[in-house]
C-alpha cells in the first residue's frame, strides 16, 4: 500500500480506536461504582443482621437453654452467651450459649484482651489471679464459637467466662471437645444449645500464686452438655473430663446429661416438658452426632479396660512399644497402597488420624485365606505382634492370619 494511502487510512481508524478505549474505561468505572455502592449497602446491613442474630440467640436461650436457677443466682447476659457467676469459687457456675452455623464462616481474629466483667456485681476474678499461677485461663464459652461477631467474641474474654484449667487440659482434650461440637454444627448444618461449667464443690483447692486478689478455686472436673433441639430428631449428649491429661478420644468421655445433673446438682434443661427432658437426658450416643463430610465419621470408642488375657486397647498400645503384645479394637478403615506394597488396618480411628494400625505386607498375602482389606473391615479384632513406632504412631506388622483373631471368638 502506498505510504500516503496508509497514513490516510490510519487517520480515519484512530478516532474509532480511541473511542472504543474510552467506552471500555467508562464501562469499568460504572461497574466499579456499582460494586462500591453494593459493598456500602452490604456493610450497612451487616451490623443490624448480626444484632438480630444475637437477639434471637438470647431469646432462644431464655426459652430453652438455661439451667434452673438456685436461690441467689443472677443470670448475666452478654451478646452471645449467658452465665451465672459463683462468687464462692470466683468463676462461672455455668455458661450457656448457642453454637450457631455462623461459626463456620466466622474469621475474626483472637482478641486475648482478658478483662474483668463489670456485670458481676461482686467482682469477677482478675488478671492477677491467673498471672504466674501455672494455670491457663480456660474459656467455657469458646471464643472460636463467636468469631462471627465482634461483640460476642469480646465477651468470651471476660473473666466471668474463665476457669483455671491445666495447660495440658485446656490445649489438649478440652480443645478437642470444643472442636467436636463445632464439627457437629458444621457438618450437621444445625445449631446446638451448649451448657458448660466446672464441677464445683466445697473444699476445692485455690490458686495461691503471688499477687492474686481472689480465692479462685481449682476444679477437678469440667462438663459440657450439648442439645440439638431444632431438628426433627432431637438429641442430647454430655461430656465430663478431668482437669488434666485425658488421653482417650473425646467420645470416650461421653455421658448422659442426667448423669451430669446428678454430679453437679444442676437441672440443665428445665424448660422442656418432663417426658421430652427425661428421654433426651438419658441419651448417650456419640455416633448420632456425626454427619457426612466429618473427617472423623466412622471413629469408635476404644474398648473398655481392663481387657481379658492381658490384652490392651489402642490407647494403651503406645505403652507397649518394643514389646510383643495383643492390641484390640475395631477396624474402622482399611487401605491398600501400591507404593508401600501393603494393606493398612486402622483400628478405632481412620487415617490420617489413626491411633494404632496394623500392616499386612503383600509378601505375606499368601499366609491369609481371605482378603484382610475387605474381610476385616468393621470387625472387632485382636492383633498380636511386636509393637513398633512409625511417625509416632504405634503399629504391628502382621505375618499371618493366626496373628489376627476376631473379638467374638475370644470372648465367647
Amino acid at each position: 500500500m502506498h505510504r500516503s494511502a496508509f497514513t490516510a487510512l490510519l487517520a480515519l481508524a484512530l478516532p474509532c480506536l480511541v473511542h472504543g478505549q474510552d467506552d471500555l474505561d467508562k464501562r469499568l468505572r460504572d461497574q466499579q461504582a456499582q460494586y462500591d455502592q453494593l459493598r456500602q449497602q452490604e456493610q450497612a446491613l451487616k451490623k443490624p443482621i448480626e444484632e438480630t442474630k444475637l437477639a434471637i440467640i438470647r431469646r432462644d436461650l431464655k426459652a430453652l437453654g438455661l439451667p434452673a436457677l438456685a436461690a441467689g443466682d443472677q443470670v448475666i447476659e452478654h451478646p452471645g452467651h449467658m452465665l451465672v457467676y459463683s462468687e464462692a469459687h470466683e468463676q462461672p457456675k455455668w455458661t450457656a450459649h448457642i453454637a450457631s452455623t455462623d461459626l463456620v464462616t466466622g474469621n475474626l481474629a483472637r482478641i486475648d484482651t482478658f478483662l474483668m466483667d463489670p456485670k458481676v456485681t461482686t467482682g469477677s476474678s482478675t488478671v492477677e489471679d491467673y498471672w504466674n499461677s501455672g494455670f491457663d485461663r480456660g474459656h467455657l464459652v469458646p471464643s472460636a464459637d463467636m468469631r462471627w461477631s465482634q461483640e460476642a467474641l469480646a465477651a468470651t474474654y471476660l473473666y466471668s467466662n474463665i476457669s483455671p484449667q491445666r495447660p495440658e487440659f485446656n490445649r489438649g482434650s478440652w480443645s478437642d471437645l470444643e472442636d467436636w461440637v463445632r464439627r457437629t454444627v458444621r457438618y450437621g448444618n444445625e445449631r446446638v444449645f451448649v451448657v458448660t461449667g466446672p464441677v464445683l464443690r466445697d473444699g476445692l483447692p485455690t490458686m495461691n500464686n503471688p499477687g492474686h486478689k481472689n480465692e479462685v478455686r481449682i476444679p477437678e472436673l469440667f462438663f459440657k452438655a450439648v442439645a440439638d433441639l431444632d431438628g426433627p430428631d432431637k438429641k442430647m449428649i454430655a461430656f465430663v473430663m478431668r482437669n488434666g491429661v485425658n488421653e482417650y478420644p473425646v467420645i470416650s468421655y461421653a455421658v448422659p446429661v442426667d448423669s451430669v445433673e446428678k454430679l453437679t446438682g444442676l437441672d440443665l434443661f428445665p424448660a422442656l416438658d418432663d417426658a421430652t427432658e427425661n428421654a433426651l437426658e438419658a441419651q448417650r450416643d456419640p455416633q448420632a452426632w456425626y454427619h457426612a463430610g466429618d473427617p472423623f465419621l466412622g471413629e469408635v470408642e476404644p474398648m473398655k479396660v481392663p481387657l481379658p488375657k492381658g490384652m490392651f486397647n489402642t490407647v494403651q498400645a503406645k505403652y507397649q512399644v518394643g514389646n510383643t503384645a495383643t492390641i484390640c479394637g475395631t477396624v474402622v478403615s482399611t487401605r491398600r497402597t501400591a507404593k508401600a506394597n501393603a494393606i493398612y488396618l486402622n483400628l478405632d480411628r481412620m487415617h490420617p488420624d489413626q491411633v494404632f494400625y496394623a500392616t499386612v505386607w503383600d509378601y505375606n498375602g499368601p499366609n491369609f485365606h481371605y482378603d484382610p482389606e475387605t474381610a476385616l473391615l468393621h470387625k472387632k479384632v485382636c492383633i498380636t505382634g511386636k509393637v513398633t513406632l512409625y511417625d509416632e504412631i504405634p503399629r504391628i506388622s502382621v505375618n499371618n492370619e493366626n496373628e489376627i483373631l476376631l473379638w467374638d471368638e475370644i470372648v465367647k
